[in-house]
């Protein structure tokens, strides 16, 4: 198997979308009325915005979407070049084959810098007659307003533990592979909702093994395992400073962890703490201190020897 999962399973119709239901129902009635406006997607990755876009492009112009369809990464060239230069010379041409607005599809569009996206808006503005944009992003926020005022906004939320089985399923079931319910929802937590995340772990897991356990998946994603991260946290609360201390550099060592990869697991595991509330607050407040200074560049290991230790003494 060399065909990423990704691409061999990304829908190619409206109906075959799976966890977007509102906005699919939306796109399609506009689709079908071949009345599309400027569209803006945000939500987090791997939740269908690229595959909405290139569902658009292929029932609106068939057989010629590849020329009538342009895709950019705006975070490879976030400057006002490629403004000026690719989506313009684009947005000027007239379609290939068929009388609709061309589509310019602008991936991360909220790595565009405020310069780019003022001149995206003067184009936008000049050929709304010859070209539709889909703009792409996480955040919202980081678009400009009179960017977002031309767009019909559209936010994507992550897939919950059933769509994500469904799509499992329906892979493992085709690809021979087996894989329970248990794994499924170890893979859900891990990607938190992120589909192309879970096909891409799916794929690495397949290429050692048809059977996927949840032994595999933490191997290949490089994560620990939720239990070995209770375990510290409960031996720093028994006071056992040094056993939690070096199973914890155990797991580092052994999965080759950072310690941004274990504080978040460390935040996860405190909310399911046999403790009371204010402690896990507290908990969790000194969680967000350290992964601030391991942003900054202090040392893992210290950094997470003093919130065991910090953990301790309370």
């Amino acid at each position: 198997m060399t065909e990423l999962f990704i691409e061999k399973y990304r829908p190619s119709k409206f109906d075959e979308v799976i966890g977007q239901e509102i906005i699919v129902e939306r796109v399609k009635a506009m689709t079908e009325q071949k009345n599309i406006p400027h569209m803006l997607f945000f939500g987090p990755s791997g939740t269908g915005k690229t595959t909405v876009s290139l569902i658009i492009a292929k029932t609106l112009f068939k057989d010629n979407w590849k020329e009538n369809f342009l895709e950019l990464n705006a975070s490879s060239d976030r400057g006002i070049g490629i403004i000026r230069e690719q989506v313009k010379n684009f947005a000027r041409t007239k379609p290939i084959g068929i009388n609709l607005p061309k589509i310019i599809f602008l991936d991360e569009a909220d790595a565009l810098t405020k310069e780019a996206q003022q001149a995206l808006r003067r184009t936008m503005e000049q050929y709304s007659d010859n070209c539709r944009f889909i703009l792409s992003c996480n955040f919202s926020s980081k678009i400009i307003d009179p960017i977002q005022s031309r767009c019909a906004v559209f936010k994507f939320k992550p897939l919950n533990k059933e769509d994500i089985k469904k799509i499992i399923n329906k892979i493992a079931k085709n690809e021979n592979l087996k894989i329970n319910d248990k794994t499924i929802e170890i893979l859900y937590d891990l990607t938190e909702g992120d589909v192309r995340r879970a096909e891409n772990i799916l794929q690495s897991c397949s290429t050692i093994s048809k059977n996927i356990t949840e032994k595999l998946i933490y191997d290949i994603v490089a994560s620990a395992n939720p239990k070995e991260i209770k375990e510290v946290l409960e031996l720093t609360l028994k006071n056992n400073f040094i056993k939690a201390r070096d199973k914890l550099l155990e797991i580092m060592l052994k999965q080759g962890l950072s310690g941004l990869d274990i504080i978040k697991q460390i935040q996860k595991e405190i909310l399911e703490l046999d403790i009371n509330e204010n402690k896990k607050l507290d908990f969790i407040d000194r969680c967000g201190e350290i992964e601030f200074r391991l942003v900054e560049g202090s040392d893992d290991f210290i950094q997470l020897q003093s919130l065991l230790a910090y953990m301790s003494k309370k």
